[in-house]
C-alpha cells in the first residue's frame, strides 16, 4: 500500500506538518453485491437500534416500578377488592330455586272426612328433654311472631337484657345461632305452632 504525502503551500519544508492517507483504489462493485451490503448494513443498524430500545424500556420499567411502587400496590389491592366485591355480590344476590309444593290427595282417602285439629299443644316431652323453661317458651313464641327484643320486653314487662339472656339460653338449648333458626327448630320439634 502506498502512502502519499502532500506539502501545504506556504509552509516551509522542515515544519513537520504533513497530511497523509492511504491510496484508495476505486473499483467497480456489482449491483447485487451493493444491495447485499446495503441490506446487511440496514439489518445491523436495525438490530442495534432494537437492542438499544429494549434496554431503554427495561430501564424505564425499573424506574417506574421503583418510583411508583405505592401506586402499583394500591392498584393491585383495589383490583383484588373489586374482584372480591363482584364475586361476593353475585354470590349473595343469586336467586335461590323456588320450591313449589302441590297437595295431591292420597289414593283411597280422597273421600275420607278430614278431622279438624284442635288448638296447638306443645310437645311437653320434648320441652322437658331440652330443659326449656316456661318463660323461654313464651319468648320463643313471641320471637316466632316477629317481635324484636325491645317489643318482647315491653310486652312481658321485663328489661331488654332479660329478654336477651332468656333468648341466649334458649338458643343454646336448641342449638341455634340465629332467631330464625331457633324458630325453625321450634316448629320442627313441635314446640311452637
Amino acid at each position: 500500500m502506498e502512502l502519499r504525502h502532500f506539502q501545504l503551500a506556504g509552509v516551509p519544508q522542515g515544519c513537520g506538518l504533513q497530511i497523509s492517507w492511504p491510496a484508495v483504489a476505486l473499483t467497480r462493485e456489482s449491483a447485487p453485491s451493493l444491495r447485499r451490503r446495503a441490506v446487511r448494513d440496514i439489518l445491523l443498524y436495525g438490530v442495534a437500534g432494537g437492542l438499544l430500545i429494549a434496554v431503554l424500556k427495561v430501564t424505564e420499567y425499573r424506574f417506574l416500578v421503583v418510583e411508583h411502587s405505592v401506586e402499583i400496590y394500591g392498584a393491585l389491592v383495589a383490583a383484588l377488592f373489586a374482584g372480591l366485591g363482584i364475586w361476593l355480590g353475585q354470590t349473595l344476590t343469586r336467586k335461590k330455586p323456588e320450591v313449589i309444593i302441590k297437595e295431591v290427595p292420597a289414593q283411597g282417602l280422597a273421600h275420607a272426612p278430614v278431622q279438624a285439629m284442635g288448638p296447638f299443644v306443645a310437645d311437653e316431652t320434648r320441652v322437658s328433654e331440652l330443659g326449656i323453661t316456661p318463660r323461654e317458651m313464651e319468648i320463643l313464641g313471641l320471637i316466632a311472631t316477629g317481635l324484636s327484643n325491645r317489643e318482647i320486653a315491653g310486652q312481658l314487662f321485663v328489661s331488654e337484657n332479660t329478654v336477651k339472656t332468656h333468648s341466649r339460653r334458649l338458643f343454646d338449648k336448641l342449638g341455634a345461632k340465629r332467631r330464625t333458626q331457633a324458630v325453625q327448630i321450634g316448629k320442627t320439634a313441635r314446640l311452637i305452632p
